[in-house]
């Protein structure tokens, strides 16, 4: 058990009946699980508004597809910029995901997003960048500093995932609010991120009768 697995489990008993229960779990894990993503911030948050509302396999299958219109592979944001809209919405993407990721592509041209120093600001303030850019709402925003800048205290309230795992690991009545799962979320400081993974696994993990 890891220093963050025995804190958790120290912080709430419910916590380390998951850890208990589930084994291991670890950021990266669950990174590898959630499929490959781009190293680099801007293919990270293309691919996301690219799979946004579809399944894995769907936006796998349709990133690759829009990948495959470019030489270079995941295309700089200038050559998104020029890309041919016919081309795009070709390969499986809305009109509306098309003009998501041209605004993606103009505010990191413009400098509105400057992804080489998001690793310096602090969540709040990450969260506040990437929401400027059309698409791209809170719960990528915690996606996106989970599991691409890896840090380690986020607690993604809104996830319904999270909020189910939570209503049926603590016994509730009904799915808590939001607000709900980020006051109980306190416990788990400054492991957030660790606990919501032991959240998401215990949905698809079956009970030991």
């Amino acid at each position: 058990m890891t220093k963050a697995d025995r804190a958790l489990a120290a912080s709430d008993p419910v916590m380390a009946g998951l850890i208990e229960r589930l084994g291991p779990m670890s950021i990266a894990e669950r990174r590898r699980r959630r499929g490959q993503s781009p190293d680099d911030a801007y293919g990270t948050l293309l691919r996301a508004i690219v799979g946004q509302q579809l399944s894995t396999k769907a936006a796998r299958t349709i990133y690759e597809r829009v990948i495959a219109l470019f030489d270079t592979g995941v295309p700089s944001p200038q050559k998104l910029l020029a890309a041919d809209e016919a081309a795009l919405r070709g390969a499986g993407l809305s009109g509306r995901k098309v003009e998501y990721l041209r605004d993606l592509a103009a505010h990191v041209i413009d400098g509105e997003l400057e992804l080489d120093r998001l690793d310096d600001l602090s969540d709040e303030d990450v969260i506040e960048e990437v929401t400027a850019v059309r698409g791209l709402g809170r719960w990528t925003a915690e996606m996106f500093l989970m599991f691409h800048l890896g840090r380690p205290d986020v607690v993604s309230g809104g996830d319904l995932g999270i909020r189910r795992a939570v209503q049926v690991a603590y016994g509730l009545d009904d799915m808590p609010s939001t607000d709900e799962v980020v006051a109980r979320a306190e416990a788990w400081r400054p492991y957030r991120t660790l606990a919501c993974v032991y959240l998401w696994e215990s949905l698809s993990a079956a009970p030991v009768e």
